[in-house]
């Protein structure tokens, strides 16, 4: 039994508690209320926020349009929510 099991590791730094201090306060949520979300989204504002906020946390040399560069090693699952990567998802799906 010889099983071999691919193991990815992902960046989180001090992201992570940043990322659990928003989830606590629940700001993705009172922004979700606030912002109607539209049929077709992947990423809702408060998600896109939540982004915004990590990202200026730890990338703060980077210019913004390298903003899907810096997720790119980090665990956005983890950070963000489930089934957001960091490739820099689109907010809405194209029509």
């Amino acid at each position: 039994m010889n099983q071999s099991t691919e193991i990815e590791v992902k960046n989180l730094d001090h992201l992570g508690l940043v990322a659990g201090i928003i989830d606590e306060i629940g700001i993705v949520e009172i922004i979700n209320e606030q912002v109607s979300i539209e049929r077709g989204e992947i990423v809702t504002a408060g998600q896109v926020v939540k982004a915004i906020i990590l990202n200026g946390l730890g990338f703060v040399s980077g210019s913004l349009y390298l903003f899907p560069q810096f997720f790119e090693d980090k665990a956005s699952e983890h950070l963000l929510a489930e089934g957001i990567e960091g490739r820099g998802h689109r907010t809405q799906t194209p029509e």
